[in-house]
């Protein structure tokens, strides 16, 4: 499931996990700033044990009625979650990771198209909406409920 997270790597180059897959005890979540070559949010949901991405160009939705662009991405491994540092110029993704909010997370409802889910973070708290865009399998709207 990660196999092509790790393709697009240079391990020797950058000190991004390698990662394994494994599931903890109480799903995760975090949202890891980007500063990459545009500034954007990457949320990351524990799930089948990998943490599912999407890349958010504008802050994520602290309240409801604000909607969000949401860009599916790879997999990431787990040990993801804990990723903070500079990406390296001349690698994927190159440019600076911090971790903006992590917590808990419940899975409410998950379809194909829909995910419902509850974060329980500093931040994010609440329920939260990714809908997939018809005939966009990459582009989902991602809000607060």
């Amino acid at each position: 499931m990660i196999e092509k997270y790790k393709s697009k790597r240079n391990f020797g180059s950058t000190n991004e996990p390698e990662g394994e897959l494994k599931s903890s005890d109480k799903p995760i979540f975090v949202v890891q700033k980007h500063d990459a070559s545009h500034l954007h949010f990457d949320l990351r949901l524990e799930m089948d044990g990998v943490l599912k991405s999407w890349a958010v160009p504008k802050e994520p939705p602290i309240k409801p009625g604000v909607k969000r662009l949401a860009v599916q991405t790879e997999d990431h491994p787990l040990d993801y979650a804990d990723f903070e540092g500079v990406i390296p110029e001349g690698n994927y993704g190159a440019g600076t990771v911090e971790r903006w909010d992590a917590g808990l997370l419940k899975i409410l409802e998950r379809k194909d198209d829909r995910l419902v889910f509850e974060l329980d973070g500093e931040k994010l708290r609440g329920e939260y909406v990714l809908v997939q865009f018809k005939g966009q399998p990459k582009n989902w709207l991602f809000f607060k409920r």
